[in-house]
């Protein structure tokens, strides 16, 4: 993994909002609705959408639209990428 995709994940988690929103996408069997997200996280739709949008960005998320909806679930590959690059860290 290159330094400025570590660089661009990092920056991504680096917001309580975008932790929270993964962590709750991670704990779906399958893919989660965008209006499942705005009715956890209390926030205006065109803020969760910039989060999403950062974490989509990222590709820590797999944004994939259902007709008028999107739906989201995570990208366990480049999760497990960045794991690992960040184990090479630990003592």
């Amino acid at each position: 993994m290159d330094l400025k995709k570590v660089e661009k994940i990092s920056k991504a988690l680096g917001d309580p909002y975008r932790l929270k929103i993964m962590e709750m996408v991670k704990q779906q069997k399958d893919w989660m609705q965008c209006a499942c997200i705005s009715s956890e996280v209390k926030l205006a739709q065109s803020t969760i959408s910039h989060h999403l949008n950062q974490l989509v960005d990222a590709d820590l998320l797999i944004a994939e639209k259902d007709g008028r909806n999107v739906q989201y679930r995570v990208n366990k590959d480049v999760m497990s990428e960045y794991v690992k690059f960040l184990n090479v860290f630990s003592v």
